[in-house]
């Protein structure tokens, strides 16, 4: 068992080095090729977006072949091979084309990873959030060291850092565990979801609750500029959210012994309320230091909820199409319509797009509260 927590460890903790360099810094890097703020947005959604039309996909075939560790690495060798593309193109419809590409290959393999981390757990008794956290350590070393490597170099670097962290992920997909579950029925995995009533409010309720994080990631490190905080600052204050979120993650079987994973839901719908009006009042540091603390629950208590409610309610026989339905569903088509559409409110008033994430976060509490009527 402790061979598999420690590779599969070492996969979150790879993945996360490339988000924690991405998320923050790769909106600075598109501002610097000339991109507006709607131009960033759009790009940003349109990435996350073929979430929706190429996770399902990809999990039914794993869900069919039960080879999810050799999709993986496929899928990390053409995205690594891809994203050298975007130090050979200029303007907006070649960088919108080659970010296209290469996310269409790279979302699939978290949503694969997080099922067979499930698999794993349920078969050899380890708790998912310990293994989960090591993702959250990376990133949060990730975003401050890169903070600080970041400052007063070139925008490119932020390129080779990526292209770095992308050739990381090959080693650590090749050396996971090759877990299996019964193969699924043939026809679309999926499919058998859509009727699932709980199962499709949990979805309606972490899509708002994730989407109210639109502003945030699409263009927290911009505003934070402009008010005038230097880079170094900035990659810290994403730190200390994954921070908080990590506390979550490790205190995961004590919460869940005393909750149940929609109050979780429910939890992440009310300090999104918090979170987002302190945002949007003020960008003095002690009060983003405040907000960022509440990243615990915004998107830790949510994320949380979802997996394990994943992982009490679908069968192992279709919880690789269940992951990627959630990814597509939550990770992909609700904030993918949010970033897009934050970027015009951001453009006319940045803490306007911060105040406009109350109200997701508000609109969440209505299916989560709806959930927590359910048996699950």
């Amino acid at each position: 068992m402790r061979g598999d927590v420690v590779r599969l460890s070492f996969f979150y903790a790879a993945f996360f080095v490339f988000v924690g360099i991405h998320m923050p810094f790769w909106p600075v890097w598109l501002a610097a090729k000339g991109i507006d703020a709607a131009g960033i947005a759009l790009i940003l959604a349109t990435g996350i977006g073929i979430k929706v039309v190429v996770n399902p996909l990809v999990a039914h075939f794993a869900d069919r072949s039960g080879a999810r560790r050799s999709i993986m690495l496929a899928l990390v060798a053409g995205a690594t091979v891809c994203f050298a593309a975007f130090f050979f193109v200029d303007g907006f419809v070649p960088i919108l084309l080659v970010n296209l590409f290469f996310f269409a290959l790279w979302t699939p393999v978290m949503p694969l990873g997080e099922s067979l981390t499930l698999l794993a757990a349920r078969t050899r008794g380890f708790d998912y959030g310990r293994v989960r956290l090591w993702g959250s350590l990376s990133f949060v070393a990730t975003a401050a060291g890169a903070g600080v490597l970041l400052a007063g170099r070139p925008g490119e670097t932020v390129l080779y850092l990526l292209l770095l962290a992308l050739a990381l992920m090959l080693p650590a997909v090749a050396w996971l565990p090759d877990v299996r579950a019964p193969a699924a029925a043939g026809r679309l995995a999926a499919l058998e979801l859509l009727g699932d009533r709980p199962f499709l409010t949990m979805l309606l309720a972490c899509m708002l609750v994730q989407a109210s994080h639109a502003a945030y990631y699409a263009f927290a490190t911009l505003h934070w500029q402009a008010a005038g905080h230097s880079v170094t600052a900035i990659g810290a204050l994403w730190a200390e959210g994954v921070v908080a979120e990590i506390v979550l993650f490790a205190a995961g079987p004590a919460l869940l012994r005393r909750c149940s994973p929609a109050a979780l839901i429910v939890l992440a719908g009310v300090a999104g309320i918090a979170r987002w009006a302190a945002t949007a009042a003020s960008t003095a540091l002690p009060v983003l230091i405040l907000a960022q603390a509440l990243h615990a629950f915004t998107f830790g208590a949510a994320h949380l909820g979802a997996i394990h409610f994943i992982a009490r309610h679908v069968s192992p026989a279709v919880s690789a199409s269940a992951q990627s339905f959630y990814s597509a569903m939550v990770m992909g088509l609700g904030i993918g319509i949010a970033v897009f559409a934050v970027g015009p409110l951001y453009a006319a008033s940045p803490a306007g797009a911060f105040f406009a994430m109350i109200v997701l976060s508000a609109a969440a509490l209505v299916p989560a509260l709806a959930l927590t009527r359910s048996r699950d």
